[in-house]
């Protein structure tokens, strides 16, 4: 079943995307875009990475998922660290695709530092939310990039972590109380399954201080949530060789 979203979108330009085809978008001033399924799925549900698209895309779901139907799409605006402006022009964004005929509901793809992006946009809108895939996500800007546990952190990234959410200072920063780790309970409340992919070894965002903490909180929410960890492995490579765990997991709540 071919989708009518892709002739309903207003493209400013369109090229080819890992052998699919990817049209541009502006959205609130920013360059956007979708890549279209050969086969449209039932629904027209879609994939949304946050961060890195373009980042060991092979392993990290996105590819699978148009195979298997999915739309996938990308909101260009690198480096916001789930700030409140842009999750503002996030709903704008997806106010446009769902008016164009995707799925109320997304799968958000969190990779690294998107892990900010897509659980403060989630922590708001779960009635948006299918599924969140999260592969080695910041889950607390305290870990990284501001380093203020075992993460060296990143203290350029952190000075644009507080230029993004407009923080008066560090101190108001390290108080703030947004983070994932922060905002889990309308996530398990609206039954969204999160699944995270994590490398033991990785030092730029130890798993201790991001993803075990949204385990042992959400599980105790009463959350579905399932963490595959990869032995001996840091921070990249990012996702998975065989992809088969995520894809089934996403199938099967998206379905």
């Amino acid at each position: 079943m071919q989708s009518s979203v892709w002739d309903t979108l207003l493209f400013v330009k369109q090229d080819v995307w890992h052998g699919f085809n990817r049209g541009f978008l502006s959205v609130e001033g920013y360059s956007a875009w979708v890549v279209a399924p050969r086969q449209a799925r039932p629904g027209n549900p879609w994939s949304w990475c946050l961060e890195f698209p373009d980042a060991f895309t092979e392993r990290c779901a996105a590819l699978r998922l148009l195979e298997e139907g999915f739309h996938h799409v990308y909101f260009d605006k690198h480096n916001n660290f789930g700030s409140p402006e842009t999750l503002k022009e996030y709903n704008s964004f997806h106010r446009m695709l769902t008016g164009s005929g995707l799925a109320g509901k997304a799968v958000l793809i969190a990779v690294s530092r998107g892990g900010l992006s897509a659980y403060r946009w989630a922590s708001e809108n779960p009635e948006k939310v299918a599924v969140i895939y999260g592969d080695a996500p910041v889950c607390d800007f305290k870990s990284w990039p501001a380093g203020k546990m075992s993460s060296k952190g990143n203290a350029g990234d952190w000075d644009l972590c507080l230029r993004a959410y407009r923080f008066k200072d560090e101190a108001e920063a390290l108080a703030y109380p947004g983070n994932p780790v922060d905002t889990l309970e309308p996530l398990a409340r609206a039954g969204i399954p999160l699944i995270h992919v994590v490398g033991d070894e990785d030092v730029a965002v130890p798993v201790a201080e991001n993803s075990d903490i949204v385990e042992r909180r959400y599980r105790k929410l009463g959350g579905n949530i399932v963490v595959i960890h990869k032995p001996g492995v840091g921070h990249h490579p990012h996702g998975l060789e065989d992809q088969t765990p995520v894809i089934e997991f996403i199938l099967r709540h998206v379905s």
